[in-house]
């Protein structure tokens, strides 16, 4: 027990350091006139489990894909430490709503598609698919197909082919939010335990306050479109963390705080502060 109460404060010191990625002032408006994003600050450090909180439609899953390079701001700057592998394949991993798994393709094939497409052949990817597999859960399943799986277990395989090339960042859009309730909580815990074993850097985007305070080390709260940072809160409750943790005073009381922060992001806009 005592070696991952030791990951989890390294990585905790690690995560008070310089920031992985900033985004300065950033703004995005998309070509039908919304503007998504309105002067956002963000910094993102190493090590942390960073979650975007806020409700459908105010601009966390754009910063997101605006980290991952999949579009450009329309104002401010995205700034990355120098040693940041930026060009390197697979130096960010992407975890969408939906698990968007092959369907013709076997699961083996499904989490080799990264690598396959930096020339790495089926054989030379096999043993790190594989251990991929293991961490998620599927080892067993290599050989089958997306329509034999479970909601739970496709959204699984979407978490190994991004982790497959092991990214220094992971980003992931509302991974969870189709799944029930039970499943949900399991993939979670799940979650929780790769990132620590893992020791990678994690932002997460959903609008559930529960889910967010259960994750997080630190959640940034955005106001509704156009989406700003309205509030930060360090969730200093030690991992790991189980079921009775979701029942304790403790978290009830960092949902309670969560929820207030929510409310006075969504009264903020709807004042029509700036």
């Amino acid at each position: 027990m005592g070696e991952p109460a030791n990951a989890v404060r390294d990585a905790r010191t690690e995560a008070d350091g310089a920031p992985i990625v900033a985004l300065r002032n950033v703004s995005k408006t998309f070509a039908n006139g919304v503007m998504a994003l309105d002067r956002l600050d963000l910094a993102v450090r190493p090590g942390e489990f960073l979650t975007l909180l806020g409700p459908s439609g105010c601009g966390k899953s754009t910063a997101l894909r605006l980290i991952a390079g999949l579009g450009a701001p329309s104002g401010g700057t995205i700034a990355w430490p120098q040693d940041f592998p930026r060009g390197a394949t697979g130096a960010i991993g992407f975890v969408f709503q939906e698990p968007t798994l092959m369907p013709w393709a076997t699961v083996f094939a499904n989490v080799h598609l990264p690598l396959r497409l930096a020339g790495v052949t089926a054989n030379e990817a096999q043993p790190r698919v594989m251990e991929t597999l293991a961490r998620v859960g599927l080892a067993d399943f290599a050989d089958v197909y997306p329509r034999e799986l479970s909601g739970g277990m496709k959204m699984r395989v979407s978490i190994a082919r991004a982790l497959v090339t092991q990214p220094r960042l992971l980003l992931m859009d509302e991974p969870f939010a189709a799944l029930d309730e039970i499943t949900r909580f399991r993939l979670n815990d799940d979650l929780l335990a790769l990132w620590h074993a893992l020791g990678k850097t994690v932002v997460f985007v959903t609008h559930s306050v529960f889910e967010s305070v259960y994750l997080s080390s630190r959640i940034v709260v955005m106001t509704p479109r156009p989406g700003r940072v309205h509030a930060e809160l360090k969730i200093d409750a030690p991992y790991p963390r189980d079921a009775s943790f979701r029942t304790s005073a403790q978290y009830v009381g960092l949902c309670r705080l969560a929820s207030e922060a929510l409310a006075g992001a969504m009264a903020r806009a709807e004042g029509g502060a700036t």
